[in-house]
């Protein structure tokens, strides 16, 4: 199916941090909100996966900072639980809520020892 192509295509996009791809289909009108079957965006995969460019992107097309996938994880949580600092930031800049989510990122950051985070939430 070619609708099932493309959302793979956009994910592995947010994944591997292909800001130039994605801003292509998001620029066509492919919404910045799309989940996959457990619930994670193309903002929460690239905030995952650490890539700082393609958050700013995603966000610039309507996604919204905080939206937790099925397991109650949000894109901040994880960019705390990875450690990526300028993720984090482009996050809070959006106004990600540091406390929202399961674990939330400020618990994720104080767990795995994050203190660059933990000094962005103050």
């Amino acid at each position: 199916d070619d609708a099932l192509a493309l959302a793979h295509t956009l994910f592995q996009a947010a994944r591997e941090g292909d800001t130039a791809l994605l801003r292509a289909y998001l620029d066509a009108g492919a919404p910045a909100a799309l989940t996959n079957s457990a619930g994670d965006s193309l903002l929460m995969l690239a905030a995952y996966h650490g890539h700082a460019e393609t958050v700013q992107l995603i966000l610039e097309h309507g996604a919204e900072p905080g939206t937790a996938n099925d397991r109650g994880q949000t894109p901040l949580a994880g960019a705390a639980f990875k450690g990526y600092t300028d993720v984090a930031r482009v996050l809070l800049d959006a106004g990600a809520d540091p406390d929202a989510g399961a674990p939330s990122a400020r618990a994720a950051a104080q767990m795995f020892a994050r203190q660059e985070i933990l000094d962005l939430l103050a």
